[in-house]
């Protein structure tokens, strides 16, 4: 049994070629494990998610090892910030 955030879409499929994520959405993965979710594109624009993305472009560059964008955080961590976007 699990729960779901509103707007974010925790995803089963590891799929890489991007078929599983609707349009206006982006896969991202996160955490140690990193665990793949789908997110609104809409998430880009907001400034406690820009934190994210400036830690995910110190750390990794453009050089993403899941071939996707990782954000370098605890997925606890990660998931307080995006439940409080809308």
């Amino acid at each position: 049994m699990g729960f779901r955030l509103p707007g974010i879409i925790r995803s089963r499929a590891s799929s890489s070629n991007g078929v599983d994520v609707p349009k206006g959405y982006l896969a991202v993965y996160v955490g140690d494990e990193m665990k793949r979710f789908v997110i609104p594109i809409s998430y880009l624009n907001q400034p406690s998610f820009q934190g994210l993305l400036n830690q995910a472009e110190e750390q990794f560059e453009y050089d993403h090892p899941t071939g996707g964008l990782t954000i370098p955080c605890r997925e606890g961590v990660f998931l307080e910030i995006t439940s409080r976007l809308r």
